[in-house]
């Protein structure tokens, strides 16, 4: 039974090992309420999850761990799980989604994990590991169904309460349930009145489904970029420790993800991975009602893949009116490219890349489409030059 003594305790076991992640007062990230952020995407093994998974090896009798240990993740328990089998000398494996992150793969071997690959979803991954289990006797460590990693991650929650322990809400990412269930019952044990918030990608929202429909449900399928939370089923533990302490769940869609991280980068200087900024996004797209309010978002990892990150800034960029994308109708004669040249550079915005497609069969023998990228400032100045463009007789067509 998870107790806040077993978190005082996990607390008491992690603190040569894991980092307490600083807050950070973010002023400047929202202007209707104040806003913290809690840098879990600063942790060792750049995530959360180390906390409950080394506590959890931690708390095994040397017999269970001349057996080692088994796990399934998509990325950061799988380096949690790694790093902790590593301090303690015992074999680990874990078994991964194929389409988990190469950074995240290879950081987890780099611990001396044993990376099983499993073709399809993180809980492909997790049926693959349980039958490693049942063949060689090694300690199943759950990413979030367990009561010694929920106690692990429930320590932030201590850390939020000593560094803001006038907070009004705090916000979390869901993926199973590990993280928000520890926070959630370390923070309403020792204050009640603190608001816990959770945060599921759109396209991922097992948990907030089950809250909705008051039982554990299972997802037929999941489409997001952030892997850390693309679960299909929540863990009954965690099911039971949301619908207690947790007082509201809510979703963001993988846009309002892309404008959350870029917002973090341009801002902050903070790397976060999707799974790690969905509490940001709700922040800033008024998912909960914060204004005035002292929060906390919890910033659970920072692990993402440079070539997911490209372009999830480019889908940031679009979604805030910094880049934007117009297809033009133009007469194929000289001087056509100069002029909407001219129009485009009057209005300040600069031109990044040019197509120029005469065989469309779409167009008229004497037509053409251009099309043209652009960095802009704002939805704003797109459309003033949308606007000149048609005043200047220039059709935009998409």
């Amino acid at each position: 039974m998870l107790t806040l003594d077993k978190i005082y305790h996990a607390s008491y076991v992690l603190k040569e090992v894991i980092r307490p992640t600083d807050m950070i007062h973010a002023t400047n990230l929202s202007d209707d309420c104040d806003l913290y952020l809690k840098t879990e995407n600063l942790q060792v093994t750049g995530a959360f999850k180390a906390r409950g998974a080394y506590y959890k090896i931690s708390q095994l009798s040397e017999e269970d761990r001349a057996k080692g240990v088994i796990a399934c993740s998509a990325g950061n328990h799988a380096q949690g799980v790694a790093r902790a089998a590593q301090r303690y000398g015992i074999k680990s494996i874990i078994c991964m989604p194929n389409a988990a992150p190469i950074s995240k793969v290879e950081a987890t071997k780099s611990y001396g994990a044993e990376v099983c690959l499993v073709e399809g979803t993180y809980d492909d991954a997790h049926d693959k590991a349980v039958e490693l289990q049942r063949e060689t006797g090694a300690t199943f460590v759950h990413p979030f169904d367990d009561e010694m990693v929920i106690a692990g991650q429930g320590t932030i929650g201590l850390e939020i309460l000593n560094q803001i322990p006038d907070v009004d809400a705090v916000i979390v990412p869901i993926g199973g349930g590990g993280l928000i269930s520890g926070v959630a019952f370390a923070i309403k044990s020792l204050n009640p009145n603190i608001k816990i918030y959770g945060v599921q990608s759109a396209g991922a929202p097992s948990m907030y489904l089950s809250m909705a429909h008051r039982q554990i449900e299972t997802l037929e399928s999941v489409n997001t970029f952030a892997d850390g939370i693309a679960v299909k089923t929540p863990g009954e533990l965690t099911f039971d420790l949301c619908s207690q302490y947790v007082d509201e769940i809510m979703t963001v869609t993988d846009d309002e993800v892309a404008t959350a991280i870029l917002t973090l980068i341009e801002k902050q200087k903070l790397i976060s991975e999707g799974a790690g900024a969905v509490s940001v996004a709700a922040a800033l797209f008024d998912k909960f009602p914060i204004k005035g309010k002292k929060v906390c978002c919890l910033v659970s990892g920072g692990n993402i893949d440079v070539t997911i990150l490209s372009r999830v800034i480019d889908r940031g960029l679009q979604k805030t009116g910094r880049l934007a994308e117009f297809t033009i109708a133009l007469t194929d004669k000289p001087g056509e490219l100069q002029n909407v040249a001219r129009i485009i550079s009057e209005l300040g915005a600069n031109v990044v890349a040019v197509s120029h497609d005469r065989a469309d069969l779409n167009t008229d023998i004497n037509s053409c489409y251009l099309r043209l990228s652009m960095e802009t400032r704002n939805h704003e100045h797109i459309q003033r030059i949308k606007d000149s463009l048609a005043r200047h007789g220039y059709k935009i067509v998409g």
